[in-house]
């Protein structure tokens, strides 16, 4: 168990202050293990205790962690910086109750670019999925959920999304982003066989991303997007498992809830089942050994 340190902040400024604090004690983006607002809008950071330790820190890991805190708290899953600095970011969908969400994101973003990374992974918990975008702090910010596209997943050549109550996967390309033209030019890009799709993974790995449907795990190519998406694995399955993640060469990171329409519910802080050099395929055994498979 990561032993963790939570810092509190009254407003975005201070984030932004605290952050820059941080990264000279040794932080880095993986090192940050989750980011949550209260329903007053401050916000709540937590790390590894030891900041030395954050080398070792992979995101199938911090999947894995229970939050450090008890209460109403509404979590961040990602943040990506884009091309352009326009920021992306998922999470539960009441961030956009709290009025900071935006400028926290953002300054999440801009730190970021200290690091030269594009994006920030964080833990798993259980919430309604909600999606935004936005230029920067000062201007209007596009909820992607209203229009039904939340989970998105960032590519070398756009953004993926799932539609709620949709057994379709959706793709963007970089340039409409960057115009800001997210309420449309979404285009299909693959249709689920095993029901609508309710959770993808988080990140795209070695060209590969992971679709949690309601009757099983598919696993995709994506690196012919934007015009082609290929299925490369498929694990029928009657159950709450979702795969949010993995560690490249090692595990798979996988979360189990309940079905609803709109995605998974009560989802756990996820489990790494498998070893290194296993696929999609040979997760079966594994899962349907566990409690909540019906199989």
């Amino acid at each position: 168990m990561l032993a963790t340190r939570v810092y509190h902040y009254r407003d975005p400024a201070a984030v932004i202050l605290g952050l820059k604090e941080l990264r000279k004690k040794g932080l880095t983006p993986r090192g940050i293990l989750f980011v949550a607002l209260d329903p007053r809008g401050e916000t709540y950071i937590a790390v590894p205790e030891d900041l030395d330790a954050v080398a070792n820190v992979r995101v199938g890991d911090k999947l894995s962690l229970e939050p450090p805190w008890q209460g109403r708290y509404f979590h961040f899953d990602s943040v990506h910086r884009l091309p352009g600095d326009s920021v992306l970011w998922n999470g539960d969908r009441r961030l956009g109750d709290t009025g900071s969400a935006p400028e926290v994101a953002c300054a999440i973003s801009e730190w970021l670019k200290g690091s030269s990374a594009r994006n920030v992974f964080l833990g798993c918990t259980s919430h309604q999925p909600g999606s935004w975008w936005t230029v920067d702090p000062r201007s209007p910010v596009i909820d992607l959920h209203a229009s039904g596209f939340v989970d998105c997943v960032v590519t070398t050549s756009g953004i993926l999304a799932r539609k709620i109550d949709e057994p379709n996967l959706y793709h963007v390309e970089l340039p409409q982003v960057a115009q800001g033209k997210l309420r449309e030019g979404w285009h299909n890009v693959f249709k689920s066989e095993m029901g609508h799709v309710l959770l993808l993974e988080r990140r795209v790995l070695a060209y590969r991303l992971v679709l949690t449907c309601e009757r099983g795990l598919i696993e995709i190519d994506v690196s012919h997007l934007p015009d082609l998406v290929i299925e490369t694995a498929r694990v029928p399955m009657k159950s709450g498992f979702g795969v949010v993640g993995r560690i490249d060469g090692g595990a798979f990171a996988v979360t189990a809830g309940r079905v609803e329409p709109w995605g998974l519910s009560d989802v756990s802080p996820a489990m790494l089942v498998g070893s290194p050099n296993e696929t999609l395929l040979d997760l079966p055994r594994t899962l349907q050994a566990m409690p909540l498979d019906e199989e």
